[in-house]
């Protein structure tokens, strides 16, 4: 038995059900049955749309100035109408990444021997990044395997049979946009070319264009080509190649040229060598982290049967739970690598075609999507999987120096509740919603993330630092003094998504205010990791000198008169208590301006919040709102709690798959669709429940649920460049090692016990279950 499998006995009739693959640029969701295989291949840069001017809405302080006097009087109503007059744009050519074409493999039909039972299998080994199936006739088996290479970057195949001659199959390609089309280029090669064109989200005639290669090469029969078709007939094995390259970014036609380099090379090598390369490529990387949760194991029965009896209430399965954090590391493996050309969108990069043919568009969503799509890296010791995501905020923040100059008259650069691969960084097209304007510097913080885990001074130096002085810069520049409490607040902005009654219940509804909570939250955030930057850099001291006094005339965390966070400076009165959004949450995750042992009192009101929001029948039950319920009771250390989301997270917001969905009807969902962010917030909050950092503060099994009494971790990553193994037995900790990759000072948590060390780079320290240090 093999504990990190996903493997089910039906075939996949649906891309739901399909295994994925990917090498950090391409994706395939892989649909196994007994006589058919359909990829459904995607590729992270196959976007529509292109590079709009941006639209003259040139009202600056002044408009600025004059919106911000109605709402600060009251006069909501005439805010919102300059802010719709000054700060909403047209909806231009935004686009959306694109499925590329399905591959469709149609197995000769053998007549089955209907007495043998389980004769069909598919499966993803989580610890190969490989996908498998096989079938079994009355005197034949067919093999097959898939695989997504990032070391040579494209998808292999191999088909086989235990008998000579057993495999036939046809291959022909299928495109998902009306510009695709394949020809034959000989009788072993289709090439294809397609360009990423639709009419929802751009006008139907823009995006990027990609070309490629099949080929299939067989060992023993025949391989021949005819009408866009290879069909292969008596064959020992066939190992199929696909290969694809697109111009995003590139100019000149030299790219048309890559997916056959690529090909030719993958050739010369061949299936095994190929094979061999790619999982030593993967492992390096997963290996990194291996996890047990308990002693039994039900990976004897399918993984949608693991699903369905948790959803009946079984809580005798902790490792589906070990499980489904693996896949969240494969996953994010899979869709991220350090030289990815962008990071991981809605569907990390994978694409099922629903967020593209209604209003969500598959792009990247800033007030909280895309955010969690990288929750668990840097916990999960997956920090070059991070690396994308940083370029892309240095892009980001390029294009928003012209969104901060046009819209507020202001230095420094601003992005708002979601960009695309063009540069889009103004507001949505609709204030309610659109107008979050600390969408970019939220995506931002995870430049100070992956800075606190890994310590390195040269990337703080280079990237983070310099892209969040300007942004610090821009939010100097355009804040504004609140004339009642002299605070400092942003605004006019949402709380994202959300909605309020500015008196009581049943008036006018509104979404635009000043100061809401969450600004104030990264706002604070910003600056003090400015201000820290500046002393280690011992640069900027006159801009530091101004960060220093605009954090003084930030606004507190407050509680409001249902002892709840407050998410607005005032205490408005919620329209939509069951929101899926819980933005202010932000404080007590990924933030730490609330924790336990610090702030009891805003701990008590973060509860409060999630409680209130729990207990609303209409709850808005989405796959990022369970995590973040997770998310949040884990740092309470609440495990119970956070074990009852995550639980419900897995079993009743996943499909077969594992792949986590938001429920039709909620935000314009139009069906149950796949949005990945629930596989990394889950993969994250199981990684919270066993171990949390802090800058100096480590603390070991602090959310540890009843249900995962016994197990053992070890590779996951503390902030201050550190590794953490634990072993426990019966709830309590018996050992943990600390390997220290960085001299620093570090406090050890186990529920009230403590210990301070000082550790040295190379480091390694081991302690018993009272926390003595008892090796070194």
């Amino acid at each position: 038995m093999d504990d990190f499998k996903l493997w089910y006995s039906t075939p996949a009739v649906n891309w739901n059900q399909g295994l994925p693959l990917g090498n950090g640029r391409m994706g395939t969701v892989v649909m196994a049955a007994p006589h058919r295989e359909v990829w459904s291949m995607s590729e992270v840069t196959y976007w529509s749309g292109q590079v709009d001017p941006e639209p003259a809405l040139a009202g600056g302080k002044r408009a600025l100035e004059e919106m911000r006097r109605h709402f600060y009087s009251g006069n909501y109503d005439e805010g919102d109408r300059l802010a719709k007059q000054y700060l909403q744009p047209d909806k231009q050519n935004f686009g959306t990444n694109l499925g590329l074409c399905k591959v469709i493999i149609q197995f000769a039909e053998q007549s089955p021997d209907r007495t043998l039972e389980g004769s069909f299998r598919r499966e993803l080994d989580l610890n190969l990044a490989l996908a498998k199936a096989a079938w079994r006739n009355k005197d034949t088996t067919v093999y097959r395997e898939v695989f997504a290479s990032h070391a040579d970057d494209l998808v292999v195949s191999r088909v086989w049979s235990d008998r000579s001659g057993g495999v036939s199959f046809s291959l022909s390609l299928e495109g998902e946009t009306g510009s695709f089309h394949s020809t034959t280029m000989d009788d072993c090669t289709l090439k294809f070319e397609g360009q990423a064109t639709e009419n929802v989200h751009s006008n139907g005639n823009c995006g990027v264009s990609a070309e490629g290669y099949v080929k299939v090469v067989v060992a023993g029969g025949t391989v021949t080509g005819r009408d866009g078709r290879l069909t292969v007939h008596g064959a020992d094995e066939a190992a199929i190649y696909f290969a694809v390259s697109t111009d995003y970014r590139k100019t000149g036609p030299e790219w048309k040229q890559e997916s056959r380099v690529i090909l030719d090379r993958a050739l010369g090598k061949g299936y095994s060598s190929l094979r061999t390369d790619h999982i030593e490529d993967y492992a390096e990387q997963y290996n990194k982290v291996d996890i047990q949760l308990g002693t039994v194991s039900k990976s004897d029965l399918t993984t949608d049967q693991r699903i369905r009896s948790l959803a009946g209430g079984g809580d005798d399965d902790p490792q589906l739970f070990a499980l489904f954090l693996q896949y969240g590391r494969y996953l994010t493996i899979a869709g991220s690598r350090a030289n990815s050309p962008l990071p991981l969108h809605l569907q990390g990069i994978w694409n099922d075609g629903e967020a593209c043919r209604m209003g969500w568009s598959c792009d990247y969503h800033l007030d909280i999507n895309t955010q969690m799509n990288y929750y668990p890296a840097e916990i999960t010791n997956l920090g070059d999987s991070h690396l994308p995501l940083m370029r892309y905020v240095e892009d980001l923040a390029a294009a928003g120096k012209s969104t901060a100059r046009n819209l507020y008259g202001s230095g420094g650069w601003v992005a708002h509740v979601f960009s695309n691969v063009w540069g889009f960084t103004l507001p949505g097209w609709d204030t309610s919603w659109g107008l979050n304007v600390t969408g970019g510097l939220w995506l931002a913080t995870h430049l100070m993330e992956h800075y606190e885990y890994s310590q390195d001074r040269a990337f703080l130096e280079s990237t983070a630092y310099p892209v969040l002085q300007e942004a610090a810069a821009f939010y100097l520049d355009y804040m504004d003094i609140h004339p009642e409490y002299g605070w400092l607040v942003t605004g006019p902005s949402n709380s994202p998504e959300n909605h309020f009654y500015p008196g009581t219940a049943g008036g006018t509804v509104h979404q635009l205010s000043m100061g809401t909570t969450l600004d104030q939250i990264l706002v604070r955030e910003l600056f003090e990791f400015c201000l820290k930057s500046i002393e280690l850099l011992e640069r900027d001291q006159e801009f530091g000198e101004q960060l220093r006094e605009a954090v003084d005339m930030l606004p507190p965390l407050q509680i409001g008169k249902k002892g709840q966070l407050q998410e607005w400076l005032e205490d408005y009165v919620e329209a939509q208590p069951e929101h899926r959004h819980l933005s202010h949450l932000f404080a007590l995750y990924p933030g730490h301006q609330i924790t336990p042992e610090r702030t009891p009192e805003l701990s008590a009101a973060a509860r409060v919040t999630m409680q209130n929001r729990m207990l609303q029948e209409e709850l808005e039950d989405v796959e990022f709102t369970a995590a973040l319920f997770g998310l949040g009771f884990a740092r309470l250390h609440d495990g119970e709690m956070a074990y009852k989301h995550v639980s419900h997270l897995i079993s009743g917001l996943c499909f077969e798959n594992l792949f986590t969905y938001s429920k039709s009807g909620i935000a314009g969902a139009e069906t149950n669709i796949f949005v990945i962010d629930g596989n990394f917030g889950g993969t994250a909050v199981i990684a919270e429940m066993l171990l949390q950092s802090y800058p100096g503060e480590i603390h070991l099994l602090p959310a540890l649920p009843q249900a995962w009494s016994k197990g053992k971790v070890t590779g996951l990553r503390a902030k201050g460049n550190a590794e953490v193994d634990a072993v426990w037995e019966d709830g309590e900790l018996t050992s943990a090692t600390i390997r220290t990759f960085a001299s620093g000072t570090y406090t050890l948590f186990r529920g009230e016990r403590k210990t301070t060390f000082h550790a040295e780079a190379g480091g390694s320290y081991t302690f018993n279950r009272e926390l003595d240090l008892i090796d070194q």
